[in-house]
């Protein structure tokens, strides 16, 4: 059973930072791609970006493509989101989740563990 645990969630003025941490438990998590999704309040889950297995290929959302990054580290079984010029709708509830997969991978149906979320506030 992979257990999922973020973190780094918090209140930041808009053009502020913020970076999210992933953990994952399990002894095949390094060979998964990993993927954040967020929901704001009324809204379905949507895909923010994704990391392949080893960290060689990554994908994001057009809307923050060129303020977010994701990466990873193995050795640590654990993702990172650094978040940058933050806007006031990036506000949600951001979400770590677990890919059946090792390749990357935008479809929510392709994730089959998620973590409970780490709530994001952007103020303008």
């Amino acid at each position: 059973q992979v257990q999922i645990i973020e973190s780094g969630g918090g209140l930041v003025q808009a053009g502020g930072s913020l970076r999210l941490a992933c953990v994952a438990s399990g002894p095949t998590v390094s060979s998964h791609a990993m993927g954040w999704f967020r929901q704001a309040p009324g809204e379905g889950r949507e895909f923010v970006s994704t990391v392949s297995w080893n960290g060689g290929s990554t994908y994001y959302a057009n809307s923050v493509k060129g303020r977010f990054t994701i990466s990873r580290d193995n050795a640590k079984n654990t993702v990172y989101l650094q978040m940058n010029n933050l806007k006031p709708e990036d506000t949600a509830v951001y979400y770590c989740a677990m890919s059946r997969f090792s390749r990357v991978t935008d479809s929510r149906n392709e994730y089959d563990a998620w973590g409970q979320g780490t709530q994001v506030t952007v103020s303008s």
